[in-house]
């Protein structure tokens, strides 16, 4: 844990924002919610009812590697893409399919 230098909150030490006062511990100040990037939704927390911030698009797939041939059997695998937010004040993370399919293959 750590203490939030601006109203002095306990944070957990993977999160950027205090949850009590959003002070941003990457930019060193308080940010205002609409500052952060966002992925085109306006999602609340269903707990704590604050806007949710957009941590990213990650690439997931199903399958392992086998062996050797590894490489050459995860053309076979199903690869999914999804939008990750994040919710600053409890850690909840909930996943949802990108609104643009920009860069992603999904499998049908």
């Amino acid at each position: 844990m750590k203490n939030c230098p601006n109203c002095n909150a306990e944070v957990e030490n993977n999160f950027e924002l205090c949850w009590n006062c959003n002070y941003s511990f990457n930019e060193q100040r308080i940010v205002d919610i609409k500052d952060m990037d966002d992925g085109g939704r306006l999602i609340d927390c269903l707990r704590c009812h604050v806007p949710m911030l957009f941590s990213g698009k990650f690439k997931f797939h199903e399958g392992t590697r086998m062996g050797i041939l590894g490489d050459l059997f995860e053309i076979f695998v199903n690869r999914e893409a999804f939008d990750l937010y994040v919710c600053p004040k409890c850690g909840k993370v909930e996943f949802f399919a990108p609104l643009d399919n920009s860069g992603y293959k999904f499998d049908e």
